[in-house]
């Protein structure tokens, strides 16, 4: 049973796992699709906006122009490849002021519900002249050149599109007396880029639903799983604990009725027959075993009920007189003359208590403390009240383990010592007590550490 138990503890998390990961890569997988459509829309919004917006549109085409420009005077040798970057680089920080302001504006009008900025980067300026390339800027071997918009850091996931400007440019120019006609090709290209604050929290915004929903799911299985294991674990105990029972109940049952079995047979005997002492002894020996039955009989159908269950028949007892008594009754019941019993009972209140059912618990914890002592058994017994009575009894046994301490007053349970139920009993006899001192509003408490005793501490409302 317990390799069936840890076989399926074993199958139900590498489940747990399993789970965790197809959950993860669906969650991964849906990330990916709301992250794509999102940035979709937002690269949808603004993708006419360059040019379907007049003032943005004027913007460019001055600084294209201008442009063109320098790119003339390049060719012409008047101006070197950095003159023109740096001219370019003029234009476009003169012009960036009035362009981010009227592409906002234009931004405000679409009322997206999140904070969103552009900026062009240029990528490569290359002319081309008689079969020729000549690359006045190229993005790879230089830092980012932002042409126009917001700063900000680029990401990849917000790149918007790559702009592709081509144009055949062809100007004549008088120099030295001389007509002298010009010709190239320009290729430009630029990249766009968006940027969107905190753009991963809105997409996990998104997705709320399905990430509360998947981590309820994920908990609900936990618990449908743990709660399956711990019922199946505590069936195993519950099993483990009636088979000791009925093991232990057969084998007290056993006894007696192979001795009724004797009896009856002797009975039967022709030699008996005619001799009225032994048929006496006989039927005495008949009537002790009948009065065991009946005992062990009665002691599992009374041990069966419930605190709430059991009627009690208070009377007025003075407490030294009381605990004196059972005690010294104790004693006369122990057939172990190796008991040393220490008691401190001087106090002369009373108390309201069923006197027949208290005398059970005491006597139930009594004989417990002998049950599990050593060769010589040593037991105190004291008494102190405020607004409760307490009963100490504290032996010099074998002490009881913490994990067992929680398991000692459940009925059925008993300790074993290497596994081994070494010690005669039903398991119901702490368990009634327990009941019994429950049904009086009071408390049964336990200290102990294996191997250096144990004390039961009684708490009883005066």
């Amino acid at each position: 049973m317990i390799n069936k138990i840890t076989r399926l503890i074993i199958v139900s998390i590498l489940s747990l796992v399993a789970l965790s990961v197809i959950q993860s890569t669906l969650i991964k997988n849906t990330y990916n699709l709301k992250k794509e459509n999102f940035i979709n829309k937002a690269k949808e919004a603004i993708s006419k906006i360059d040019e379907y917006t007049i003032g943005i549109d004027s913007l460019n085409i001055k600084w294209k122009t201008f442009l063109i420009n320098k790119l003339d005077e390049y060719s012409l040798n008047n101006l070197t490849k950095k003159g023109v970057i740096n001219e370019l680089r003029r234009i476009t920080d003169s012009i960036n002021p009035p362009y981010i302001k009227a592409y906002n504006e234009e931004l405000r009008k679409k009322k997206l519900g999140y904070n969103l900025k552009f900026h062009k980067v240029l990528k490569n300026i290359t002319l081309v002249s008689r079969g020729k390339k000549d690359t006045i800027f190229k993005g790879k071997s230089n830092p980012d050149f932002k042409l126009l918009g917001s700063d900000f850091e680029n990401v990849k996931e917000l790149q918007v599109s790559n702009s592709y400007w081509h144009t055949e440019r062809s100007f004549s120019r008088e120099i030295n007396k001389k007509e002298l006609t010009v010709s190239y090709e320009l290729h430009f290209e630029s990249t766009n880029y968006i940027n969107i604050d905190n753009w991963e929290l809105i997409v996990f915004g998104k997705m709320k639903l399905i990430l509360i929903l998947s981590l309820l799911i994920f908990l609900v299985v936990i618990g449908v799983l743990y709660h399956s294991i711990k019922a199946l674990i505590t069936q195993k105990k519950n099993t483990d604990i009636k088979t000791d029972f009925i093991n232990n109940i057969t084998h007290e049952l056993k006894t007696p009725l192979a001795t009724l079995s004797l009896a009856t047979k002797m009975l039967k005997k022709e030699e008996v027959k005619t001799k009225p002492v032994i048929i006496d002894s006989v039927i005495n020996t008949i009537e002790r075993q009948n009065t065991r039955l009946q005992k062990l009989i009665d002691q599992v159908l009374n041990n069966s009920l419930g605190y709430h269950e059991i009627k009690l028949n208070k009377q007025m007892m003075v407490i030294d007189q009381y605990i004196n008594t059972v005690l010294d009754d104790f004693l006369l019941s122990v057939e172990n003359n190796n008991v040393r019993l220490e008691r401190c009972c001087r106090i002369n209140n009373t108390i309201a208590l069923d006197k027949f059912f208290v005398t059970t618990a005491l006597f139930n914890i009594l004989e417990n403390a002998v049950k599990y002592g050593g060769t010589k058994i040593e037991v105190n017994c004291s008494i102190k009240n405020s607004k409760s009575l307490y009963i100490s009894i504290a032996d010099n046994g074998i002490g009881i383990s913490k994990k067992n301490q929680e398991l000692l007053f459940d009925k059925f349970y008993r300790v074993a010592t290497n596994e081994i139920h070494d010690v005669k009993g039903l398991g119901l006899g702490l368990y009634y007590s327990n009941q019994i001192i429950k049904a009086h509003g009071g408390a049964i408490f336990i200290e102990s550490e294996k191997g250096n005793g144990t004390t039961f501490i009684i708490n009883i409302p005066i």
